[in-house]
C-alpha cells in the first residue's frame, strides 16, 4: 500500500508537470542528423542524450565508484550517451511499442532485418543507445562518456588490474594492453616496471616464469629499439615475443571510470522517452506521449547486460514507474562485469574474469555450492513490483561455453531451479553461440578456425518468432508459447563427459571430454560484492578456490541433444550439431573454440559409412531419397509453427531451401 502511495503521488506530480526533487534524468536530448527512410515511412533520428545523476540517490548508489565522480553545481553527476531512434514519421501511426536494443560492443544495426523489420511493419519505435564508457567515440558504433572517479582530494584512485596476451606475432616486440579486447580501460599509474609483474608460461596453469624489470618496458618499440618509446598502453619485450607462449601484466592503474553509470543512462534515456514530455532546454520528447510498452532485447554481452541490468534494480526509474515491459537476454547466462571498478566490459567468460561469481538464477534460490545466502535475480524489481516479463532464450555453445549449467541448476547442479510465473526459457539444441547460417547443405567443408567443421545449425528462426510472441505478451497478454528446455528431473542434463552424456565415438573426431569452460569460484578480496558482480578487485590474479560442479545436455545415439526447441535443421539432420568445437590452432590449440559448435556430417551412403567405420546411419539409410528428405523438413516446420515456434514466412522459406538442396540428389 506504501508503495502504491507514492507511485500515486508521483503520477500526480508528473500529471501536474511539477519536478521532482533530486530525480536522475535526461537533462537534453539533442537530435543531430534526421534522415527520412523512404521505403517505409520511417525516420532516422541520431544524436546525444546528457544526463545526471543523484550519488545519494539509494537507486544510484549502488554503482561503483559514484561517489567520487566529479558533480555539477547542483551535486549532481553528468554523463552523455549517443542514441538512434526510429520512429514513423506519421506518429499517429506508431503502435505505442517502443522496443530497445542493447547495442553488441557498441555494435547494432537498426536497419537490419528479422524481428527489427517486423518492428517496423507494425508501427514500433526501434532505439539503440551508448552504454558502454570504455568504447573510442565512434560514427559507426553507439558510445558513452562517463566521469572518471577521483579521491576526494583530488588525487588519483588506484588498483591492481591483469592483462593476458597469446598468439602475437612471432617475434613481435610490442603488444598493446587490452581488456575484453579494448585498449584504454586502465592506465599504468606509473611506467616504472619494478612496481610490476610480468610473466610467461608454457601453458595454462603451467610453471609461472618471472620476466625481470629490465627485459621489458610500458612502451612501443615498433619504430624505436628496445627500451622503446615510453607509452602506458603497450608492452615492448625485449628480444620479442613467443606466440609459444601465455603472458601476464598485473600492474597498478590510475583513475577508474565509473562504467556502472551505464546502467542509469540506459534507465534514463528509456523512462525519458516512455514518460517525457520536454527536456530541460525545453526541446519536445520526439516520441512523447506515444509510447505504452517497452520491451528490450540484448545478444550475448548486452543480454548480460539485461540482466545485471534488471537484478541491480535498474528497471525502477526515481518516481518509482517500470521502464521495461519485458525483456529478451538472449544467449546470456551470466551477469555483465561493469559495475566494477577497472572493469572491462567487453570482456567475455575468459580465465579470472567476473560473470558468474553473481547470482545467476531467476528465481530467488539457495547458493550452497559457493556457501552463500540464497538470492535471485529478480529480488529487487519484486520488491518494487517492476519486474518485466522476461524471454530467456540461448543454445547448446552457452552450456560449453559460458558456463550456462548453474543458472539452471545452481552450484551444486544437483537440483532444478523452478522459473518465476514472469519468466520463459527456450534453449536451442545443438547450435553454436547465436546459432549458424542455416541452409541444407551436407557438403559444408572444413574452415581455418577450428579443428571440426563449423555448425550451421540456426536458431534465428526461433529467436524471431519467440521475439514477437514477447511484445504479444506484454501488449496484449497473449502467453507466449510454453518454455521449453532441459532439466535434471527428466534426465536430460548430466556430467560433462561422453560417457555420460551418451556421445557416439566416430572416427577421426574428438570426444568432448573436457572441452568446457569450467565454473570457478573465486576470491577477489574483501571488497567486492559477489551475488551483484559489483566492487573493487583487490586480488589480481583472483585465488580459484574451487572448481564447481557443472551439468550439460544428454545427446541421443548421433550425439545430437535431444531437449528444446530445435530447429528445422536439427529435426533433419544431415550430421551431428554440437555447442562446442577445438582450436585448430595457437596457444590453445586442442582446447574448446570459444563460441563456437561444430558439424560432424553424416556419410552419404551405407558403403560410405561401413568404409570409415561411423557408428551413425547415412543419409541414404535415413532418408531414402530426396524427397522424402523435403517431407521430413516439411513436418517439422509445420510443428513448429503449430506451437508458435516458428513464423509461416520462415517455414515457407525453409522448405523452399530444402527442396533446392544437394540432399540425396
Amino acid at each position: 500500500m506504501r508503495v502504491l502511495f507514492f507511485r500515486a503521488a508521483f503520477a500526480v506530480a508528473a500529471t501536474l508537470g511539477l519536478a521532482l526533487p533530486g530525480q536522475a534524468r535526461i537533462t537534453r536530448l539533442v537530435v543531430e542528423h534526421t534522415e527520412t527512410l523512404e521505403k517505409d515511412g520511417y525516420q532516422k533520428l541520431t544524436g546525444h542524450a546528457y544526463g545526471e545523476l543523484d550519488p545519494k540517490l539509494p537507486l544510484n548508489a549502488i554503482i561503483t565508484d559514484l561517489e567520487f565522480a566529479p558533480r555539477n553545481a547542483r551535486g549532481m553527476v553528468e554523463y552523455s550517451a549517443t542514441f538512434t531512434l526510429l520512429k514513423p514519421a506519421d506518429m499517429a501511426k506508431a503502435s505505442g511499442v517502443l522496443l530497445y536494443f542493447v547495442p553488441n560492443r557498441g555494435n547494432l544495426n537498426l536497419l537490419a532485418g528479422g524481428f527489427l523489420a517486423d518492428g517496423r511493419k507494425k508501427g514500433h519505435v526501434l532505439v539503440a543507445s551508448g552504454w558502454q564508457g570504455d568504447l573510442e567515440p565512434s560514427s559507426k558504433l553507439e558510445t558513452m562518456t562517463v566521469p572518471v572517479a577521483k579521491n576526494p582530494d583530488g588525487s588519483s584512485i588506484t588498483g591492481p588490474v591483469l592483462a593476458r596476451f597469446t598468439d602475437m606475432r612471432e617475434g613481435a616486440t610490442t603488444v598493446t594492453i587490452q581488456r575484453g579486447g579494448v585498449a584504454g580501460t586502465a592506465d599504468p599509474a606509473s611506467l616504472d616496471t619494478s612496481k610490476a609483474t610480468f610473466t610467461r608460461r608454457a601453458a595454462e596453469g603451467g610453471m609461472v616464469v618471472p620476466l625481470r624489470g629490465d627485459e621489458w618496458a610500458f612502451a612501443d618499440c615498433a619504430q624505436v629499439p628496445f627500451p622503446g618509446k615510453p607509452d602506458p598502453r603497450k608492452i615492448c619485450l625485449k628480444g620479442g615475443f613467443n606466440p609459444s607462449y601465455l603472458y601476464e601484466l598485473v600492474y597498478t592503474a590510475k583513475d577508474p571510470k565509473v562504467y556502472g553509470i551505464g546502467f542509469a543512462a540506459t534507465r534514463d534515456l528509456n523512462a525519458y522517452l516512455r514518460y517525457g514530455a520536454k527536456d530541460d532546454a525545453g526541446a519536445a520528447n520526439p516520441v512523447a506521449s506515444r509510447i505504452t510498452a517497452v520491451v528490450s532485447q540484448g545478444n550475448s554481452q548486452s543480454g548480460n547486460f539485461l540482466r545485471s541490468y534488471i537484478h541491480l534494480g535498474f528497471n525502477q526509474e526515481e518516481t518509482g514507474r517500470i521502464v521495461f515491459d519485458g525483456a529478451n537476454p538472449e544467449r546470456a547466462v551470466r551477469q555483465l562485469g561493469m559495475n566494477i571498478r577497472f572493469a572491462a566490459p567487453s570482456g567475455a567468460a575468459e580465465l579470472y574474469g567476473p560473470g558468474s561469481d553473481g547470482v545467476l538464477w531467476w528465481d530467488h534460490a539457495p547458493d550452497p555450492g559457493r556457501g552463500r545466502p540464497a538470492a535471485g535475480l529478480l529480488d529487487r524489481c519484486h520488491a518494487t513490483e517492476t519486474c518485466p516479463k522476461i524471454m530467456e532464450t540461448f543454445g547448446s555453445a552457452e552450456f560449453f561455453n559460458l558456463r550456462a549449467s548453474p543458472d539452471l541448476v545452481g552450484t551444486r547442479a544437483d537440483r532444478d531451479i523452478p522459473l518465476p510465473s514472469n519468466v520463459r526459457r527456450y534453449y536451442s539444441p545443438g547450435v553454436r553461440h547465436g546459432g549458424g547460417p542455416g541452409g541444407f547443405d551436407p557438403d559444408a567443408r572444413q574452415q581455418g578456425c577450428c579443428g571440426l567443421i563449423p555448425n550451421p545449425n540456426p536458431s534465428i528462426d526461433t529467436l524471431r518468432a519467440l521475439q514477437n510472441a514477447l511484445v504479444e505478451w506484454v501488449v496484449k497478454g497473449t502467453l507466449p508459447p510454453p518454455s521449453q528446455y532441459p532439466r535434471l528431473d527428466r534426465g536430460d542434463l548430466v556430467a560433462p563427459a561422453s560417457a555420460a552424456m551418451g556421445f557416439p565415438a566416430i572416427p577421426g573426431v574428438p570426444l568432448p571430454d573436457g572441452i568446457l569452460t569450467p565454473l570457478y569460484q573465486y576470491e577477489f578480496g574483501p571488497k567486492f560484492r559477489y551475488a551483484d558482480v559489483s566492487g573493487i578487485i583487490l586480488m589480481q590474479p583472483p585465488v580459484i578456490r574451487q572448481t564447481l560442479p557443472t551439468v550439460v545436455p544428454r545427446v541421443d545415439s548421433d550425439g545430437n541433444e535431444m531437449v528444446g526447441v530445435a530447429s528445422v535443421l536439427h529435426q533433419a539432420p544431415l550430421g551431428t550439431y554440437t555447442g562446442w568445437n577445438v582450436n585448430a590452432g595457437g596457444f590453445y590449440r586442442g582446447h574448446i573454440r570459444t563460441n563456437e559448435g561444430s558439424f560432424i556430417p553424416f556419410a552419404k551412403t551405407k558403403a560410405d559409412r561401413l568404409a570409415s567405420g561411423d557408428p551413425r546411419p547415412s543419409l541414404e539409410e535415413r532418408y531414402g531419397t530426396h524427397d522424402k528428405y523435403v517431407e521430413r523438413v516439411r513436418a517439422a516446420a509445420e510443428r513448429l509453427v503449430r506451437g508458435r515456434y516458428l513464423l509461416q514466412d520462415d517455414a515457407d522459406r525453409l522448405i523452399a531451401q530444402a527442396e533446392a538442396s544437394k540432399v540425396l540428389k
